[in-house]
């Protein structure tokens, strides 16, 4: 379970230089941001960290944004990032709604979304990230050829988010409903904490790459 309240968790991040505290005056200008022309990839709750940082430790030529609400775990994030700092990779706090308003159409180059929250409650489907609402988010702020990739151990979240792809004008380009056990999907795979748990357990994990 994702620790939630770690007194003072919200100063310490306000006081970090790893974290974009005002992202929406950043909007169309992250390259400056990075200093750079790179490609601009981010993770859509990053958790603590894991998956991100080792993307951007094997790829410093491509920038990485990784955003997650929950302040306390966010803080694990900025601690490991202390404790090895890199320059192609900046942490956001903020709700995953707001994501248009951060990044200008065209900006970003791929998403990640790993073991995302599956608010099982029928009512509170628009809030899963894989949701057509959030779909259409991601086709605002996506180059033309961008891509999604999503990871998560539940079957009914996949399920879902498999079904949401046409109402959304999207299309698999990859899936697989077991990805350990899948050599081609594996290949460069990168796990979450939260993979690396379930995996070990013997859960399958799912994955898809979609595209428009």
């Amino acid at each position: 379970m994702r620790l939630r309240n770690i007194s003072g968790s919200r100063e310490l991040i306000a006081a970090s230089d790893y974290v974009i505290h005002e992202p929406q005056e950043h909007r169309g200008k992250w390259k400056e941001v990075f200093g750079s022309d790179n490609p601009i990839r981010i993770e859509i709750g990053m958790g603590k960290g894991r998956f991100i940082m080792d993307l951007a430790r094997s790829h410093p030529d491509i920038n990485y944004v990784g955003i997650e609400k929950y302040s306390s775990v966010l803080l694990r994030g900025i601690q490991k990032l202390e404790a090895e700092p890199l320059t192609n990779l900046y942490f956001i706090r903020m709700e995953a709604e707001e994501i248009t308003s951060v990044f200008a159409p065209g900006e970003v180059d791929r998403i990640y979304l790993n073991f995302s929250d599956p608010w099982p409650k029928d009512r509170h489907a628009k809030r899963r990230l894989p949701s057509r609402e959030f779909l259409h988010r991601y086709d605002e702020i996506l180059k033309k050829d961008g891509v999604i990739e999503f990871k998560t151990d539940n079957r009914e979240l996949f399920r879902f988010a498999l079904d949401e792809l046409e109402p959304a004008g999207w299309h698999l380009e990859q899936m697989t409903e077991d990805l350990h056990r899948d050599a081609e999907m594996m290949r460069d795979n990168v796990m979450t904490e939260y993979e690396e748990r379930f995996s070990s357990m013997g859960n399958p994990i799912y994955k898809y790459i979609i595209a428009r």
